[in-house]
């Protein structure tokens, strides 16, 4: 029976390993979760909830259909930001940490999985890569954590409940898992500046990519003048910071004569900031999304849609798909037949990609919303918000997820896991392994648009 399940991992692609590794932490988390201790006395706890609040954590995502403040005791708190950084730093990071400490060699089949984990696309320096993500994550939640811990003291009484909020705030943050224990979000701090400055900080570090952050560390070591930014973090930082920038301008045009009528200027800039900030993947808010107008929501679903970067702890199309999709629309716009940035030309087979991802990306959240409709009473907005919310693994909400069916539910679980492991493993999970083809047919063109 053993030769059996080993031979039968074996015939398992990489992707099909990194989704069964996914879905037994789903299912340690539920145990772990669900045990007596970890729950106050009294909390209402059933099974759905469990596991809709272990493939939230994992998947770092943040959507709950119970109150974490009120249903989790100090031990379920430290069990769900156990879990939480799990899902974040993800399952080959950690074990690859776990592999050195072990002393095991890691192979190639353990770098083909790193590689799928991260949306890495080459070999070299991959384990040193996972090392430095690790202890880089684990230092940004340490400091978050004591300084956020250290501030909370003028809010709490006891040091121990104020560095508990603050170290949960600070993995919450950075893993961007929407988690919160105040029972109101980011509300209770809506007028401190401070404190919503080190949570954006926090969901930033998280949400723009693991490689990024280990360049700019690099970079600030490095004693040559011109450091030699790879492609991927010139076009990473420019689109997250452009969608950052763009979001905040956008959320404020809109609400400017709305939710933000008659408010000061400060308060409306770390409004509109903060909430276009935790669109990218950090789920949290400082005011009640609700109350939002109709095209704010749908404004925050588009840029939900597109979340955070690849190789990072946020889900969506990634920041470089939809990079990759204006330059094509604009080098074709302009007639070119090659797409040039930064002084090189990307790969055709990285555009491919790019266009695949949307488009699956599409038909996902259409299907699921187009399900979702049938099986619920809310709205058509509402639902799509809770889909985009699910796939860009943001958590942000209307309310309505505690009142989905459990039709419902599992559909928005199933968008989680689709968006936490990302749409090309999702496709090489159901389709065959790439083959190269030995022969070609005769090329035809086709009328386009």
């Amino acid at each position: 029976m053993k030769f059996k399940i080993g031979k039968l991992i074996q015939a398992l692609s990489p992707a099909q390993l990194i989704a069964l590794y996914y879905f037994l932490a789903v299912t340690v988390a539920v145990i772990l979760l669900s045990l007596p201790a970890a729950h106050k006395p009294g909390a209402d706890w059933t099974f759905i909830d469990a596991l809709f609040t272990a493939v939230s954590s994992v998947s770092v995502t943040g959507l709950t259909v119970v109150d974490t403040a009120d249903t989790f005791s100090t031990i379920g708190i430290f069990i769900l930001a156990f879990v939480l950084q799990f899902g974040g730093i993800g399952i080959m990071t950690l074990g690859t940490f776990i592999w050195l400490i072990m002393g095991k060699r890691i192979g190639l089949k353990e770098r083909k999985l790193i590689m799928v984990d991260q949306n890495q696309s080459q070999f070299s320096g991959i384990v040193n890569l996972m090392k430095q993500v690790l202890f880089l994550i684990l230092w940004i939640e340490f400091f978050g954590g004591l300084i956020l811990g250290t501030y909370f003291l003028t809010y709490y009484d006891s040091f121990q409940e104020a560095y508990l909020h603050g170290f949960f705030a600070s993995i919450s943050a950075t893993t961007n898992g929407g988690f919160d224990i105040t029972g109101n979000s980011m509300i209770p701090f809506r007028h401190d500046y401070f404190v919503q400055f080190i949570t954006m900080l926090l969901i930033v570090f998280g949400a723009i990519g693991f490689p990024v952050l280990v360049e700019v560390k690099d970079f600030l070591f490095s004693k040559h003048r011109r450091y030699p930014f790879t492609l991927f973090t010139k076009i990473t930082t420019i689109t997250f910071g452009s969608l950052v920038l763009f979001g905040a301008i956008g959320i404020y045009v809109l609400e400017a004569n709305h939710t933000f009528a008659g408010k000061s200027w400060h308060d409306i800039l770390f409004l509109s900031l903060f909430q276009s900030t935790a669109t990218r993947s950090g789920g949290l808010a400082t005011i009640d999304i609700s109350q939002l107008s109709d095209a704010t929501i749908f404004f925050i679903c588009a840029l939900m849609f597109i979340g955070a970067s690849p190789s990072s702890v946020g889900g969506g199309i990634r920041t470089t798909t939809f990079a990759l999709n204006l330059l094509a629309l604009f080098h074709f716009a302009r007639g070119n037949k090659s797409v040039k940035v930064f002084k090189r030309e990307l790969h055709p087979a990285d555009l491919m990609k790019s266009l695949v991802v949307t488009m699956m990306a599409i038909l996902l959240v259409f299907g699921s919303t187009l399900i979702l409709t049938i099986t619920e009473k809310h709205s058509l907005l509402e639902l799509l918000f809770e889909v985009c919310s699910a796939f860009g693994t943001t958590g942000l909400s209307l309310g309505i997820t505690a009142d989905l069916s459990n039709v419902g539910k599992c559909v928005i679980m199933i968008v989680m896991f689709i968006g936490r492991i990302g749409i090309l493993t999702f496709l090489y999970l159901i389709g065959r392994k790439e083959i190269e083809a030995n022969y070609h047919y005769p090329k035809e063109r086709v009328i386009i648009g």
